[in-house]
This record gives structure tokens, sequence and C-alpha cells, in this order.
């Protein structure tokens, strides 16, 4: 199986399909105590306030409330193609996509340290290659860019340039990549505010 179609072996109480969800709602207040005091500052959390993404033509997708804000899985010919930061505009509930769901809410639970899930990533040959590297980091574990370089090829900076276009944030687990003497930089939701949480996440659930 080539890494493109990779199977990586990788709710809290979500809002039901027709609940309503505001700053008040009951479960928005327990995402601010999400995770024994780990998460964002509530004046951050976007998730009470969701974007919402432009559609990808076509694709079944699924959204999700988390403590870093809503979260959007894409779906194509039985595989997971995308994950976005934001709330999408349809909402298909496949036996993937529920899947795919469930298993992001044990892994932010601590409860999960691996995703099972068929993913397809299109990208170039080096991007994929870097993103198989950040893939065999372990969990609560990081690697430094010049370290994914040796392993993926080209340098520190082509590797931070491959992580921001990876497709599937946390499942390609791109925050666990970092500077040789700091956190390094981090594209997704709100940036290093992000990559911290999760990070910090993974060191407590070990």
């Amino acid at each position: 199986m080539g890494f493109g179609e990779h199977t990586f072996p990788v709710q809290i109480g979500l809002l039901q399909e027709n609940q309503a969800w505001s700053p008040d709602s009951r479960a928005c207040r327990k995402l601010t105590h999400y995770r024994r005091g780990l998460l964002l500052d509530r004046r951050r959390h976007k998730d009470c306030d969701p974007p919402i993404l432009p559609s990808r033509t076509g694709l079944p997708q699924l959204s999700l409330h988390t403590p870093l804000g809503a979260l959007t899985f894409s779906e194509e010919d039985g595989a997971i193609v995308a994950l976005d930061w934001g709330w999408g505009r349809d909402q298909s509930e496949t036996m993937l996509l529920a899947r795919a769901r469930t298993q992001m809410h044990e892994y932010l639970d601590g409860e999960r340290q691996q995703f099972e899930l068929p993913t397809r990533l299109v990208g170039t040959v080096y991007q994929r290659k870097v993103w198989e590297a950040l893939s065999s980091i372990p969990y609560g574990q990081t690697r430094s860019y010049a370290a994914i370089a040796g392993m993926a090829g080209g340098g520190a900076r082509s590797v931070g340039q491959a992580n921001r276009r990876n497709p599937v944030p946390i499942l390609v687990p791109c925050h666990r990549a970092v500077g040789a003497d700091g956190i390094g930089g981090y594209s997704g939701n709100e940036g290093l505010a992000t990559k911290r949480y999760l990070l910090q996440l993974e060191a407590h659930s070990l």
C-alpha cells in the first residue's frame, strides 16, 4: 500500500444533529472544562461561533465541535482526503466520516494514540515523503525539522513548507515537528496556541 492510500494505525458527547449550538449551550460550557484545564482560553474558543468553510464540491463532509474549534473531515472514494479547520457548509454522515469523528473525539479525550482511518493524500513526491516521516513520529514525541529532513530529504525550510501543505493535520501529526531550539511554527487554526495544545495533550495522556 502506498502512502497516498494509507491506513493510520493512530465522542465527547457532541451536539445531536438538530441541537442548537451557542456560547451558552451546555455542550459549549462542557468544552470549556475539557481535558483538565488544557484547553485554549474560552475567549479564543472559536467553536462557540464556528466559521463556515466553502464546500468541497461533491465530497461528503462531516464536522465536529472540539476545544480547538470546529473541524471538518472530507471523504472521497472511501478515504479521508482532507481535515479542515472550520465548519463544513454541507454535512453528510457516512460510516467512514462518523468513524473519523469518533476517533478524533477519542484522541482529544486522551483515549487514542493512533488513528485507524484510510486516507488518500494528494501532494508532490517530496511532500508525501515528509508526511510519511511525520507519521512515523511516535505519539507524545517530537522531531526537529532537520531530523525530518534527514529522513525525507531537503532541508528544514522545505520540511516546513511541506508541513503547511499537509491536507490532514493531526492525522499526519505535523504538530510533532519542532525547531532545533524552540517549538517552531504551525499554520493550522490558531497557530502556535494550537500546536502547544496538541503537544500538551499528548504529554499529559502518556
